[in-house]
């Protein structure tokens, strides 16, 4: 009696060449196959879209968040420090104190004031900001923000700075005067007289960010302090008061003029180190001052951006579950048409988890080639995210996220390799959870009721 020939499908072990070479036929796309091979094309692109879509919106929201982050920290300070009680006088010997405290990397005293500008064109309110060349060159990006003119003796030059996009709004360019007004000016019998000064344009600066673009107005810190009469008249060491009847000469005479400042910024060393740093500037100063970090400042801000960020993942990534549940019914439709051959594989010892492992094996390669075109897809136009925009917008003429709406003039984009590896984990999680029922359902074949009508 002969031996009897040998069976590959029944002594293979798990996941062995027999399996794959099965898995990889079904794949492939034959005549009589091709409204499956159809159904299995789309739910690859329904995953490779999915991912990508994921990809590129996490990643154009984290540039978002960067970018705001940047210039908000940029030019506000970490800290903000409020004098209490008495006016900030003594602004400079604070300064010097907090410059003393490890961890504290640049200390700006700045005066802040609400104003009317007027241009050439029309008139708009202002946040105007004073501060000194010293502190100028403590913000980088500000100084190199300037489109036209220049820094040069900013202290002694009496002028202005304003964002290009307030300079179109008011008509003015370098050179060109604007004239600002304020209602808390000269008291007199009839009441304050409002305060009004024309000033030459210094520097248009771009910082791409509307909100400073168009509405900040930055002016040398003396200047600033004499037009917004933030200063103190002191009595001078040694002198008696003036009498009632003193003309103005004898009053000047007799007092010192003490300037003050609205508030103090302070920049430090890691912006997330917010409790150990508030702890060391409170215990590091001889006066008490109110600080109010970027966090408190803009809290309702990022928040809402974390919220948005996180409802836009969970929604995005639905798309992922639909191509998941497509992936099902590809497999089921597969495996009813694959009876026949299921029986017939296991009639030659084919066993139910070899069947199992081999659909599992077709259901996750569409998974996985999807999640791959995916991240490539992604990837590709995340990095090239303001280029497509600007390409889009000309070709159709429409303005595709208006800074007026979204803050900056460029839409950025950073690319987290972490969310990506998570995006990429969840399709292959999603892709290979939906093969486990059809998967189940080819292995629960029986050899001979498939093969009874055949």
């Amino acid at each position: 009696m002969s031996a009897p020939a040998s069976e590959p499908a029944a002594t293979s072990g798990p996941f062995s060449r027999f399996e794959f070479l099965i898995a990889g036929r079904y794949l492939r796309a034959r005549r009589k196959d091709a409204f499956i091979s159809v159904i299995a094309g789309l739910t690859l692109t329904g995953v490779a879209i999915g991912v990508a879509t994921l990809i590129v919106v996490m990643s154009v929201m984290n540039g978002f968040r960067a970018e705001l982050l940047s210039k908000i920290l940029g030019l506000n300070g970490h800290f903000t420090a409020y004098p209490i009680e008495q006016r900030f006088t003594d602004y400079e010997a604070v300064v010097a104190e907090m410059q003393k405290i490890p961890g504290v990397v640049a200390v700006i005293p700045y005066v802040e004031g609400q104003a009317l500008a007027s241009g050439q064109v029309e008139s708009t309110g202002v946040s105007v900001r004073g501060i000194g060349a010293t502190s100028l060159d403590q913000m980088p990006l500000l100084k190199d923000s300037a489109q036209l003119g220049g820094w040069d003796q900013w202290d002694s030059s009496n002028g202005l700075a304003v964002g290009w996009r307030l300079a179109q709004k008011l008509g003015v360019t370098v050179g060109d005067a604007v004239t600002v007004v304020t209602p808390n000016g000269t008291n007199t019998p009839f009441g304050k007289t409002p305060q009004i000064r024309s000033y030459p344009v210094n520097v248009i600066f771009n910082l791409g960010m509307v909100e400073f673009d168009s509405f900040y107005l930055y002016m040398p810190m003396e200047p600033a302090q004499s037009y917004f009469r933030l200063y103190e008249d002191v009595l001078k060491p040694g002198v008696a008061p003036p009498g009632v009847m003193a003309t103005d000469e004898e009053i000047a005479a007799a007092y010192e003029r003490v300037p003050m400042a609205t508030a103090i910024d302070v920049f430090i060393d890691d912006p997330d180190n917010i409790v150990a740093m508030r702890n060391a500037l409170q215990s590091g100063l001889s006066r008490p001052l109110i600080l109010t970090d970027w966090q408190q400042r803009n809290e309702t801000f990022f928040s809402a951006l974390q919220v948005e960020r996180v409802v836009m993942f969970v929604i995005l990534s639905m798309i992922i579950l639909v191509a998941a549940f497509n992936i099902i019914s590809s497999l089921v439709m597969l495996v009813k048409d694959k009876g026949a051959d299921i029986a017939v594989l296991r009639t030659m010892g084919a066993t139910r988890g070899s069947i199992m492992r081999i659909f599992s094996m077709t259901g996750t390669a569409i998974g996985v080639m999807g999640t791959l075109v995916g991240v490539t897809l992604g990837v590709v136009i995340a990095i090239n995210a303001e280029p497509l925009r600007a390409f889009i917008s000309n070709l159709l003429g429409v303005a595709i996220f208006p800074p007026e709406v979204f803050f900056l003039s460029s839409l950025p984009s950073k690319i987290d390799p972490s969310e990506v590896t998570f995006v990429a984990c969840l399709a292959l999680g999603l892709s290979f959870l939906a093969t486990i029922y059809p998967a189940w359902r080819a292995a629960q074949y029986d050899p001979v009721e498939a093969l009874r009508y055949e």
